[in-house]
């Protein structure tokens, strides 16, 4: 009777551990590139550990409200004794397929900017680069989206998101960033939200239209560093990926 107990509980036991090993396979992974994407050109612009390839705008590297931790890139707005400020890429991007996965605290609001120009004439990074917006668009006031330009997936304060995608909230969402030649589309979960050509009339004519004019240096370049908001609000990021085109 025991030798058939034992042989029992050690078939359970080999059952739980083919269970767990099938659960394990089937966990997406992060952070990470498949063979596919490394032979097509995609490289990691964060390796889910560390913040090599970033530092504080117009700062270097020094400890801050950014940091690595359980594969994600997490800004802590109340962060103390650091220093506070957007995260921008070591190296500066023109043509481009721009892949990565965002989560924001409820009613949060931050962005991804793009073109970022780092000189110490420049005091921010919204004041050179369009910004594609990421907000908690269920949870703010239905006021502020009453300007779609301030809706996820727009480029913020210029042109309008009128797609009828909306981020999940609380949950994480994947976005993409084509940029050729000046010409630049955005995605949020599969869907194209806005497209412009920022050498365009057209797109002049929006900025003058718009409170980003004050800026006079926003916008002019179709090459730099791509930025991320440390606002009021957490956010994280995870699998942020690009390809040279």
């Amino acid at each position: 009777m025991v030798a058939k107990l034992n042989r029992i509980k050690f078939s359970i036991t080999l059952l739980c551990v083919a269970l767990f090993s099938a659960c394990s396979s089937n966990q997406e992974q992060h952070n990470v590139l498949s063979d596919q994407e490394k032979s097509e050109g995609w490289a990691l612009l964060f390796d889910g550990s560390t913040m090599k390839g970033w530092h504080v705008f117009n700062k270097g590297n020094m400890p801050s409200a950014w940091l690595a931790d359980s594969g994600k890139l997490i800004c802590n707005p109340h962060a103390k004794n650091v220093k506070h400020g957007d995260l921008v890429t070591d190296a500066a991007y023109e043509n481009y397929d721009l892949s990565f996965d965002w989560k924001i605290s409820k009613a949060g609001n931050s962005g991804l900017f793009i073109n970022v120009q780092e000189r110490p004439e420049f005091g921010a990074t919204f004041v050179t680069g369009p910004e594609y917006q990421l907000l908690d668009d269920r949870n703010v006031e239905p006021d502020y989206l009453k300007n779609l330009s301030h809706k996820a997936a727009s480029i913020f304060g210029v042109i309008p998101d009128t797609s009828k995608t909306m981020p999940q909230s609380g949950d994480w969402n994947r976005s993409r960033i084509v940029q050729k030649n000046g010409k630049v589309t955005f995605w949020l979960n599969g869907v194209q939200t806005v497209t412009a050509d920022f050498k365009s009339d057209e797109w002049k004519k929006a900025v003058a239209a718009s409170s980003m004019v004050k800026y006079p240096s926003y916008a002019l370049a179709v090459k730099g560093h791509i930025a991320l908001q440390d606002w009021t609000s957490g956010v994280s990021f995870r699998d942020i990926k690009i390809k040279e085109l």
